[in-house]
């Protein structure tokens, strides 16, 4: 992680984008832009094709791709490109975030707000999962980047405060937190918390790492699939796991 090459990276392309279009206005992927930006300055490098497909980074550590949701999406890219090449998918997560409003009828922008849900690493799992099968590739890396955030949405949602359902306008990062490094299978060792008893369930899991019971299952499922924990029974209704040693 580096804060002076994140600053250099907002200003450049936060500080164009309000100069274009004004505060309030600013275009769909500001977020996606400044992370290309920080993890590769020359912008000759960015959108570069290879074979059929466009890469967001093409550098001497190989292809970068910034991947802001729907990993499924990303699946034949990463197929193709970790055939011959190391490739790295950034992943963004709100670590502190700031929401603000815009009425789409004034325009007018509310003060911002500091939303109490902190993001942190379990909150990649329901995408890692979409791209499960690569993630034993030796080529394969990811970075999750903590950030602090401020997100505006429009207030057009269905709720009868238009809140409920609405639409997101931009997110704009602040500063990184941490960057969180994954680079072998065995790195997923991260998601196994401490505390769990020798053998556990998902919902050990869930209680252990203060996470929904469903992310828990996610984690497990793809914890097996890298042979991190194995099944080695049942409890009740639930599947017994261990971690392998």
């Amino acid at each position: 992680m580096n804060d002076e090459r994140f600053k250099a990276a907002c200003d450049a392309v936060i500080g164009a984008e309000r100069e274009r279009n004004g505060i309030g206005t600013l275009g769909e992927k500001t977020l996606h832009a400044v992370l290309k930006r920080y993890y590769e300055p020359h912008e000759c490098n960015h959108e570069v094709r290879l074979g059929s497909y466009i890469a967001d980074i093409v550098g001497e550590n190989g292809v970068i791709e910034i991947q802001t949701r729907q990993f499924g999406n990303l699946l034949k890219k990463l197929e193709c490109f970790l055939e011959f090449c190391s490739v790295t998918v950034v992943y963004p997560i709100a670590g502190i975030k700031y929401l603000s409003w815009i009425d789409t009828e004034t325009g007018e922008v509310t003060s911002r707000r500091k939303s109490p849900k902190k993001g942190n690493i379990y909150d990649a799992l329901p995408e890692l999962y979409r791209i499960k099968y690569t993630l034993d590739n030796p080529n394969m890396h990811l970075r999750l980047c903590i950030l602090e955030l401020e997100e505006t949405r429009y207030l057009n949602g269905w709720s009868r405060d238009k809140k409920r359902g609405s639409s997101r306008c931009d997110r704009i990062p602040v500063r990184m937190i941490e960057e969180v490094c994954i680079d072998s299978p065995q790195d997923h060792r991260m998601f196994i918390p401490e505390g769990l008893p020798e053998e556990y369930t998902s919902r050990d899991l869930s209680k252990a790492a203060k996470i929904p019971l469903d992310r828990a299952q996610t984690a497990l499922n793809l914890l097996t699939y890298l042979g991190l924990t194995e099944k080695i029974g049942k409890k009740g209704k639930l599947i017994l796991y261990k971690t392998v040693i």
